[in-house]
């Protein structure tokens, strides 16, 4: 995954699973481990957690 899939990949997976992943790093990563989509692929785990952990953060502030 590179730049673009992994922003659309990350917001189709908040929309699926709403209340799921957190502005928490290592729990994101957790949650994609058990979700097995990457399988053995850490870097790009590391990359989709990071990405959600942004997002969740930027629509964290947008509602304050």
């Amino acid at each position: 995954m590179k730049g673009k899939h992994t922003r659309s990949v990350a917001k189709d997976l908040i929309e699926k699973y709403p209340g799921k992943f957190s502005d928490n790093f290592e729990e994101n990563k957790k949650h994609l481990a058990e979700l097995n989509m990457l399988g053995d692929m850490k870097d790009e785990r590391n990359k989709l957690g990071g990405e959600l952990t942004t997002r969740i953060k930027r629509s964290k502030r947008k509602e304050d």
